[in-house]
């Protein structure tokens, strides 16, 4: 097999930019349509416009010249050219030989086919986190655990749920263990956008609201790791512990699945919620 070489891929992102400027219309990104448009789709001064990039510089790139373009330009272009996530990762990796910078906060929608997975699942509580631990969709066994619907938007959170919801510490029996060892897994999770607002907002918000969480987050123990809760108490009182497995849903976004399976170790237990 041949070597690829940089002028290929250089044909290869002029090829993906021309296609995809011809897949749009004036009328698609809000903008007048005037006549005398012998080719079909956006003109390179329009997706410039739309980017608020410089036509010459967008010219270039589009030509696969040897210019070197930041990362805040090719989202930008993204943009500009209604690029859902795979393809913007594909211009990342066409143009900087690597995907675009993570973005911990977001609130996308999942497909329905893995909403009609989560569904299938029945009686496992199963949801999607995004890199900020925001719960961004779940199915009806993981709604009668955790209540998902009837919390506001931005409470969907399941760093905030265990650290900063006394009603939720109570139903929490094995609260302590359970809240370092997704600690530690948030901090792992943390390096993939050390520098995200959103995620150090976060991060401030509970330090302030939690000492424990403080303290965990300043002096981690980085050995043991959890993306679930290991037990919960039912209204009943009725201890159920979980085991769990993870399952990528989109890479690119860095959303996962966590899946809960049920182990058969009930029974009544008592605890108390003191955030010490």
């Amino acid at each position: 097999m041949a070597a690829r070489t940089l002028a290929r891929t250089r044909t290869d992102l002029s090829d993906f930019l021309i296609r995809h400027r011809a897949k749009l219309t004036p009328a698609d990104v809000g903008l007048p349509t005037t006549g005398g448009r012998r080719t079909p789709g956006l003109r390179r001064e329009e997706v410039a416009q739309l980017a608020g990039v410089g036509l010459t510089w967008y010219t270039w790139f589009e030509q696969g010249r040897d210019v070197q373009v930041s990362e805040s330009f090719l989202l930008k272009v993204a943009k500009a050219l209604r690029l859902d996530d795979a393809e913007c990762s594909r211009l990342f990796l066409l143009a900087h030989r690597r995907p675009p910078p993570p973005e911990a906060y977001q609130w996308p929608s999942v497909s329905p086919l893995i909403q009609q997975m989560l569904d299938d699942l029945a009686a496992r509580p199963a949801y999607v986190l995004n890199l900020r631990w925001d719960v961004i969709a779940w199915n009806a066994a993981a709604d009668d655990l955790f209540a998902f619907s009837g919390r506001e938007q931005a409470d969907r959170n399941v760093m905030r749920m265990v650290f900063a919801d006394p009603d939720m510490r109570y139903r929490l029996p094995a609260w302590q263990d359970d809240a370092l060892r997704l600690l530690a897994q948030f901090r792992a999770d943390l390096a993939t956008a050390p520098d995200d607002p959103a995620m150090l907002a976060l991060i401030d918000e509970l330090k302030k609201l939690s000492p424990v969480f403080r303290r965990g987050f300043e002096e981690p123990d980085m050995d043991s790791y959890a993306r679930g809760i290991g037990a919960v108490l039912s209204p009943d009182g009725s201890r159920r512990d979980f085991a769990h497995e993870t399952l990528i849903v989109d890479e690119h976004r860095h959303l996962r699945m966590i899946v809960y399976f049920e182990s058969p170790l009930d029974g009544p237990v008592k605890t108390s919620a003191q955030d010490g």
